[in-house]
């Protein structure tokens, strides 16, 4: 033990060993001590020595400290000791030498966040990252070291969890790519890193965060795994749970973090969208009315917030995703939220300026958003547009260069897409429309566009600009506009006026001088005269333009004058490719011919290459954003080089292309227009054909409705004669047993008897005639179904099939209510017998006062068994009548299905003509069935006694019947 007490402070007697000596017996004493104590105590002198001998420990210790780890993981002690020397020879930060005593963990700060601290000498510091990136390399050679320090994670205790924190983050910040790869494909590795954000210990949690941002950088497989482990819900829980905004460096690094997990990740915005997170952001943003003295983490903090709130609508992004962010900030009340800071006093300039991009993007391409965005009025008396407010500072040359440029960007975003935005602001400057009393963004621009600061001519001309954007009925529009110069002369239209200032050489002209000032003012006009003939001949209309145009282009000047000739060059392109030829003296082909006089048509096209080959070019067709380092660098807009990079090869092909090229393009053109006209002449027929097709569908749907609602009818009153029946069985039973039990009232019931039989042969004959009336109509339909099938041969329309099938359909109806008058006047005849029976039993009841002899009653009863048997056919064929109605009401329908399929389908008629006439002979078996049912039924009548066959037999019989009555009374 002297050996270590040596080490670890005391003096000892005798030579002292150099360091590497003393590092190679404490590797020694590691490496073969039995003792668990020993190896502990090398361990820890190797970490007390790995600052000062960094290089010597690295290489000779770093096996044997990772054997510990693999080892003695029942030890806690002995682990932190060795994680923390590895820490040591790994991370390049110089951080203060940690006590090492059991104390050191209450003295331990909250926050994980580690600042660098320089070293005098670069060389040192140089050398210090080499090494760490040497040992960083020889560490994860083997991906099971990495593996071993994710497992050494799962430790609750802190003297191993916060040190492996500590050198995962040191190896992420060394070899990120490889460690991110080793991490990806270990089981469970993700999940266990985000473990850490739920430890109570706020160093661990806040260190933590630190690890997960190493992680995540620039590896979108790792932040959907994060993203999906509820890293959303946790970190906003801790920004909450922090203070938001006031909150400390903690909130810092979580919007640092949720930054990696959404910026150039689609899917892991979308799925901050659907998981409702954007409606937690709002209250970040809630502001007081006094906004003096915020600290400087709280700038940070809500610097964050906004571009958090950028990443979501950022241009970059898909539209449809962007579109889908912006409506929620919207419904939730962000933008609103966004817009108070906006207006609010007292807001810090780089939040104010950040303010402005992120309302400029959370509005940019939505019309809701942008009419929002409209109505906002600044808390000023009296109020005023925000859109004025911020056009006030755009040109005010004192305002800041970055908020300027911001509120330039705004006004674009708010114009984009935007027609209805386009036409307020050009209506503003309308002489219909100009308040005296009040100013106007018209105003202010047309005032920014002539002031004598450059930058503001370039920011007002390039807002006018895009109020131009793609709208052809504003630039027409803005030709109305009249500029009152000065006292005593005429005013001047706006177009003029910018023409003025590049070609004269008075005192205006030399405003605009500066190169940014007339490039501004050329950008103008390009897009303003682009795709608008009726310009272009206003433009043309002033003889000074093109002279002018023309020698700016033919001259040879200086490096600074490229842009503006390259400029000029596309102008005069512009007016030759959109010139109607309305003007003599300026046609096309005049201006091509002036051009290769006074030119040259190579040197032309040369000059308008000027326009892409500047360096600035590119940097503006980046990103919509105008950023720019300085004032004298803001040249172009993102717009106007979409614009350039589409005209330019179109001017050059004008410029070189002959009068017969341009005779053969007006012909193609003509013959495509007529093509057109033919194609608009068969969409209108298409269409005509849908409507009439639509109605045609309606018409079937109709009787479609109408024929089921005849089923149901016919359904319901089979349904009621099924319940009849089964009532009059009831009453039939009934009544046989009280005229068994009565069988005394012969007379009465011989003539009520006899009376029911004339009713019943009356209800018989009517029967019969609807039968034969329903054979009628069979044969008709028979016929109907022949003229189908020949017209149907003969090729001719459905039309009047359908008017036929429908006055057959009106026919069948009417025949169904008959049928059903008839059933209810059967329904009331039966209700009658029933009670003349019931009288009948009654009466027979109270005048039983004697019997007859035996074979009277055996008369009487063979008589009334005759009555109920012909009762139960008269109801049975009434039946087989129904059952007949139904099946042709089963036809009709048939029939009606039979007009759809002709009207679009005639190919399948001849099989339903086949089916139907399957039906009707159907029909007709059953008919003859019931013929020979009702024949049937009379020879049972004539073995019974009775004659059905015609009247003169029912006479005949009648006159017998009152003679055996007279008889049978005289022997009384």
């Amino acid at each position: 033990m002297n050996f270590f007490r040596g080490v670890m402070g005391g003096q000892a007697a005798g030579p002292q060993p150099s360091g590497a000596e003393t590092i190679q017996k404490l590797c020694d004493r590691v490496a073969s001590s039995t003792l668990l104590e020993d190896r502990r105590d090398a361990v820890r002198a190797l970490k007390s020595l790995s600052k000062k001998y960094r290089m010597e420990v690295g290489t000779q210790a770093m096996e044997h400290l990772i054997n510990i780890l693999q080892t003695d993981r029942s030890d806690s002690e002995i682990l932190g000791y060795a994680l923390d020397t590895l820490y040591n020879l790994i991370c390049n930060d110089e951080e203060e030498e940690q006590d090492e005593s059991e104390d050191a963990v209450t003295s331990i700060p909250a926050s994980g966040k580690h600042k660098n601290v320089s070293m005098p000498d670069e060389a040192m510091q140089k050398q210090s990252d080499d090494l760490g990136a040497q040992f960083t390399e020889q560490f994860i050679q083997d991906p099971e070291h990495i593996t071993l320090i994710l497992s050494l994670l799962e430790e609750f205790d802190f003297h191993v969890r916060w040190p492996g924190v500590k050198l995962l983050t040191a190896l992420l910040k060394n070899q990120g790519v490889q460690v991110q790869g080793i991490i990806l494909v270990s089981p469970m590795g993700v999940s266990r890193l985000m473990d850490l954000l739920a430890d109570s210990r706020e160093v661990i949690r806040n260190d933590g965060l630190l690890l997960l941002q190493q992680l995540t950088k620039s590896n979108a497989a790792i932040q959907k795994i994060v993203a999906f482990e509820s890293a959303f819900e946790r970190l906003l829980d801790i920004i909450t749970e922090e203070g938001s905004s006031d909150g400390g460096i903690v909130v810092e690094d979580c919007l640092l973090l949720l930054l990696n997990l959404l910026k150039n990740n689609s899917s892991n915005q979308n799925f901050f969208k659907e998981g409702s997170y954007i409606q937690r952001m709002k209250p970040w943003f809630e502001v007081g009315d006094d906004n003096s003295g915020w600290s400087a983490q709280k700038v940070t903090n809500l610097h964050l917030m906004l571009q958090l709130v950028r990443v979501m609508v950022s241009p970059v992004n898909s539209p449809g995703a962007s579109a889908s962010c912006q409506k929620s900030m919207y419904q939730c009340g962000l933008l609103q939220q966004l817009c108070t800071i906006l207006m609010a006093t007292g807001v810090p300039a780089d939040i104010l300026t950040e303010t402005i991009n992120t309302v400029s993007e959370v509005i940019r391409g939505s019309q809701v958003n942008q009419d929002y965005f409209a109505s906002v009025n600044a808390p000023s008396n009296p109020p005023r547009p925000a859109i004025v407010v911020l056009l006030m500072s755009m040109v005010n040359e004192r305002q800041p260069f970055v908020l300027r440029c911001a509120v330039l960007y705004c006004f674009q975003c708010f114009l984009y897409k935007n027609q209805k935005g386009q036409g307020e602001i050009v209506a503003t400057l309308l002489p219909s429309t100009i308040d005296a009393n009040s100013i106007s963004a018209g105003q202010l621009l047309c005032g920014g566009l002539f002031s004598a600061d450059s930058l503001s001519n370039w920011c007002a001309s390039v807002a006018l600009a895009h109020a131009l954007q793609d709208n052809l009925t504003q630039k027409e529009q803005l030709l109305r506009v009249q500029l009152a110069t000065s006292l005593g002369k005429p005013p001047v239209s706006l177009l003029q006026q910018c023409t003025n200032i590049l070609s004269q050489g008075d005192k205006i002209a030399r405003r605009g001088s500066k190169v940014q000032t007339r490039v501004g003012l050329l950008m103008l006009l390009c897009t303003w005269i682009n795709n608008c003939p009726i310009a272009v001949t206003h433009f043309l209309h002033n003889q000074e333009n093109v002279p002018f145009l023309t020698a700016q282009i033919s001259e040879n000047l200086g490096e600074d004058e490229r842009l503006v000739q390259g400029l000029c060059a596309l102008l005069l392109g512009i007016c030759i490719f959109y010139n109607d030829n309305s003007l003599e003296n300026y046609t096309k082909e005049k201006l091509k011919q002036l051009i290769e006089k006074r030119i040259g048509k190579e040197n032309f096209v040369e000059k308008l290459g000027f326009i892409t080959k500047h360096e600035l070019y590119s940097r503006a067709a980046q990103k919509p954003q105008p950023v720019f380092p300085s004032p004298e660098q803001m040249l172009f807009d993102h717009e106007f080089t979409k614009l350039v990079k589409e005209l330019e090869g179109v001017i050059t092909k004008a410029v070189h292309k002959s009068s017969e090229d341009e005779k053969k393009e007006e012909e193609v053109k003509k013959t495509l227009e007529q093509h057109d006209n033919i194609v608009t002449q068969y969409k209108e027929l298409i269409r005509e054909q849908d409507a009439q097709i639509q109605e045609l569908k309606e018409q079937v749907a109709t009787m479609t409705a109408q024929s089921e609602q005849m089923q149901t009818t016919v359904t319901q009153q089979l349904s009621q004669i099924q319940q009849h029946k089964d009532q009059y069985n009831i009453l039939k039973l009934k009544l046989g047993k009280d005229n068994q039990s009565n069988s005394q009232a012969d007379s009465q019931v011989n003539g009520l008897q006899t009376e029911e039989l004339t009713q019943l042969r009356e209800e018989v004959e009517e029967l019969r005639q609807q039968h034969t009336l329903l054979q009628t109509q069979l044969g008709d339909k028979d016929a109907l179904i022949n003229t189908l099938q020949s017209e149907t041969a003969e090729g001719s329309a459905a039309a009047s099939d359908n008017t036929e099938l429908l006055k057959e359909l009106e026919a069948l109806r009417s025949q169904v209510q008959s049928q059903s008058v008839e059933i209810d006047q059967m329904k009331t005849e039966r209700q009658e017998l029933l009670r003349k029976a019931e009288a009948v039993s009654s009466e027979a009841v109270s005048s039983s006062d004697g019997s007859l002899d035996a074979a009277k009653m055996a008369e009487v009863e063979s008589r009334l068994a005759a009555q109920t048997s012909e009762t139960e056919r008269l109801k049975e064929e009434s039946k087989s009548l129904l059952e007949s109605r139904a099946e042709l009401e089963q036809q009709l329908a048939t029939a009606t299905s039979t007009v759809a399929i002709l009207q679009t389908e005639k190919a399948k008629l001849q099989t339903e003509v086949q089916e139907s006439k399957k039906e009707q002979d159907d029909l007709l078996m059953l008919l003859a069935d019931q013929d020979q049912k009702i024949s049937g039924l009379k020879q049972r009548l004539k073995a019974l006694g009775e004659t059905v066959d015609d009247e003169d037999d029912l006479d005949t019989r009648d006159q017998t019947d009152e003679d055996e009555e007279d008889e049978d009374e005289d022997e009384d």
